[in-house]
């Protein structure tokens, strides 16, 4: 049974609880905030000390008695604590000093299990949330891409996150089927760091690997390709630190195997696809939301894979927290497309 609460006593939040990223929106004021899923405490208390961006310029720079966490992976809870730390945190700056009992809207991968749901809602719970609605992230995505997902019509929708890449077709306010790959962006920096590592003996952390995939990989220049940049990390043989120039060329070879096998997923989706939605895709083509829908030339690479007209979404990286709060605004299709609590 959902939980109706008085409106004067509300503060409605939708929640894109990624695993890179956290996209807060708060029914009237919109997106309220945006930060990395990352999470640093103090050993010796368990006090946070940072949260988002301030946590994430910690990323192997702490002393011993600081850790630095991502509590989510791929997309659901791996450390109950830190996420429901981390979640309270969230919902403190996004609310203010405004109401304290909240409805909230929390976008979770199509693939969650019985045991991480109760393990979201019962974060959630913690942070102070009366009432608790789960929408799985396609079906937020194409909301917030504006497909009209009430007709009858088939929409594919391609939500590429830092921990999986869901490839969904969707019709009538459903999913009528979707399919789930665990290469993301997270496997992108991966494939960055070890191609560094391997042709130039140099080591290098996650968080200036995801510096150059964003550099090098997301950049969409006016002209021409983006310059070269100098990258800075430790020797793997002498351990002293050392500088290489890398281009744009040699990061489409580092993360090439991840792409494809992104594409790989969206192919596996199509094969399944009904007759009758797979004829409406040749006008409606596939939508991609998601930071990953940021990386250069992603969208040509799938065109050419499937012969379907591919788009990217209006602000991809804020997709799925913008569909969440255009669904606080109609609890009705909200109750509809939430997961049964």
């Amino acid at each position: 049974m959902r939980v109706r609460l008085p409106e004067r006593f509300v503060s409605d939040i939708g929640i894109d609880l990624g695993t890179a990223n956290m996209v807060v929106y708060v029914r009237g004021r919109g997106i309220v905030l945006s930060e990395p899923s990352i999470i640093a405490f103090d050993r010796r208390d368990r006090s946070v000390v940072a949260v988002g961006r301030a946590a994430k310029a910690m990323l192997g720079r702490t002393p011993d008695h600081i850790e630095v966490i991502r509590p989510l992976k791929a997309g659901v809870i791996a450390n109950f604590d830190a996420a429901q730390m981390m979640l309270r945190q969230v919902v403190r700056q996004a609310q203010g000093r405004g109401p304290r009992r909240s409805r909230m809207v929390i976008g979770v991968p199509y693939s969650i299990t019985p045991v991480e749901e109760r393990a979201v809602r019962e974060a959630a719970t913690q942070a102070g949330a009366q009432a608790v609605y789960l929408v799985q992230e396609p079906m937020a995505a194409a909301v917030g891409a504006g497909l009209p997902i009430h007709e009858p019509g088939g929409h594919v929708v391609v939500d590429l996150g830092g921990g999986t890449t869901e490839v969904a077709v969707i019709s009538l306010s459903g999913i009528v089927h979707c399919v789930s790959g665990r290469t993301a962006g997270d496997d992108l920096n991966e494939a960055i760091i070890q191609y560094l590592k391997k042709h130039y003996n140099m080591l290098v952390g996650e968080r200036r690997a995801e510096e150059i995939k964003l550099t090098l990989g997301a950049a969409r220049p006016a002209s021409g390709e983006p310059q070269p940049i100098e990258v800075k990390g430790s020797d793997v043989v002498a351990r002293v630190p050392k500088a290489i120039v890398i281009t744009a060329d040699e990061v489409r070879e580092a993360v090439h195997d991840c792409l494809a096998s992104i594409v790989a997923t969206v192919r596996s989706s199509l094969e399944r696809t009904p007759p009758e939605i797979a004829a409406d895709m040749v006008d409606s083509g596939i939508v991609l939301t998601g930071g990953g829908a940021l990386l250069k030339g992603l969208d040509e690479i799938i065109h050419k894979e499937t012969h379907l007209p591919v788009t990217i979404a209006a602000e991809p990286l804020s997709c799925v927290a913008r569909g969440l709060g255009s669904l606080l605004g109609d609890i009705d299709l909200l109750e509809r497309v939430a997961l049964a609590a």
